[in-house]
């Protein structure tokens, strides 16, 4: 060694891991991203599914099919599962990178704000094709 001087720490591992967090909210927030991800591949398929068995995919026809409740309801359930996953996995990503506090606060704020924002653009958009009357204007 040249002139560096080794600290040498007289901890446990059990006492140096103490204060670093609550083992509680990292399980609840794995839990939450399995539960997430799972929801989001089961609408998944059954939106392909939906889609295969429609007679054709224009505009009209698929419009016409998210009018049903059975449709508007599980499309709805789809945006609000995948939004909350991509919001977790990007603030999982901010976390894992972004090692300063402001900036990784700063991060997670902007990453909430634009994922509520989209899901919320998004729902409005079924919501809108759902209730629109068949003439095209809302009544």
């Amino acid at each position: 060694m040249t002139g560096e001087t080794m600290e040498v720490s007289t901890e446990s591992a059990l006492a140096q891991a103490r204060g670093a967090g609550s083992a509680r909210e990292g399980a609840e927030h794995w839990g939450e991203e399995r539960l997430t991800s799972v929801t989001t591949l089961a609408l998944l398929v059954w939106l392909a599914v939906s889609l295969l068995r429609l007679p054709a995919l224009d505009y009209a026809t698929v419009t016409q099919w998210l009018k049903a409740p059975l449709a508007a309801v599980p499309m709805l359930l789809l945006i609000v599962s995948l939004f909350r996953h991509l919001q977790m996995g990007l603030i999982q990503v901010i976390d894992d990178y972004a090692h300063d506090d402001g900036n990784r606060m700063i991060l997670t704020t902007l990453v909430t704000i634009a994922s509520a924002f989209t899901g919320a653009l998004a729902m409005f958009a079924v919501l809108k094709i759902a209730f629109t009357t068949a003439a095209g204007v809302a009544g």
